[in-house]
């Protein structure tokens, strides 16, 4: 891929993220203002439900796509040629160049994730605990996505 292909890509990658941001903005705004209890997660409105759902559907999805398109393709528009290297090795190199805050804070944030859209657990307690966990966990992750867009900006201006 030519460098201009790689801006591109970062710039969709970019574009993608933002779209997420602006709707689990929404929804943590929106859960704010519910003031949910754990008595309200069972059983869940039809509004609740709805909230929870797009809750849950932006915060994956933010997630999925830092992890799956901008952070390679950050790495990929600053020349690094990440085709050989793991995961790990991309959040590593990301930490390294100062453009993410700690990749292990970020494997801890997609642990939470996953927890939160994989487990279900028994009791209404657990669940209003997991999804304040998750809440914490989305504005984190919007923290990261706020810091990966200032060096971008500062990087590459007018993407």
């Amino acid at each position: 891929m030519t460098h201009a292909a790689d801006l591109l890509s970062l710039g969709h990658a970019l574009t993608a993220c933002s779209q997420h941001e602006d709707a689990l903005k929404d929804a943590l705004e929106d859960l704010s203002q519910r003031a949910l209890k754990p008595a309200d997660l069972e059983p869940l409105t039809k509004s609740d439900r709805r909230l929870l759902d797009q809750f849950a559907y932006r915060y994956t999805r933010l997630q999925d796509d830092m992890g799956a398109r901008l952070f390679p393709a950050a790495l990929r528009a600053l020349g690094e040629d990440i085709a050989p290297m793991p995961v790990l090795d991309r959040l590593a190199r990301l930490e390294q160049l100062g453009w993410l805050p700690s990749a292990d804070h970020w494997a801890e944030l997609r642990r939470i994730r996953n927890e939160f859209a994989h487990d279900y657990p028994d009791t209404v307690e657990e669940r209003f605990s997991r999804l304040q966990l998750a809440i914490r966990s989305a504005n984190a992750a919007l923290g990261v996505l706020e810091r990966m867009r200032e060096h971008i900006d500062a990087r590459f201006p007018g993407l």
